[in-house]
């Protein structure tokens, strides 16, 4: 038997499994398809709860996995550019990470916990 057959009158595709045929799996589709990162799934909590008929329409559009990864891949690029900037900013060096880790430690947490507040105020938690 083959592993893969056609079916000419609705073009659906079939995989041999065992004994049986099942439609096989769109597997381009899914490579395709950025995984939504965890501000995109904070966004989409947002939408859930305080704009219901924004998240009903880009749902029921076909939008939402889309819209999610681009609020997703613009919070990512916004909170490395951040992290990056106020460090420089305020002399983090690997020299100080080398000579007092505690102290970096302190200033980094410092940093990245107000790059998260930057982007839920600007992207996650927009009015």
């Amino acid at each position: 038997m083959e592993k893969y057959i056609t079916d000419e009158r609705t073009g659906l595709k079939y995989e041999l499994v065992g004994d049986y045929y099942i439609i096989a799996g769109e597997d381009e589709q899914e490579e395709e398809r950025n995984p939504i990162g965890i501000w995109g799934q904070r966004h989409l909590r947002y939408l859930k709860h305080h704009r219901k008929v924004v998240y009903a329409n880009l749902l029921t559009s076909g939008k939402l996995p889309e819209y999610l990864a681009n609020i997703d891949q613009q919070a990512s690029e916004m909170f490395e550019r951040l992290v990056k900037q106020m460090a420089a900013a305020e002399g983090i060096t690997e020299h100080l990470k080398a000579t007092d880790q505690m102290a970096w430690v302190r200033k980094m947490n410092n940093i990245i916990n107000s790059a998260k507040e930057i982007i839920n105020i600007s992207i996650i938690y927009e009015e």
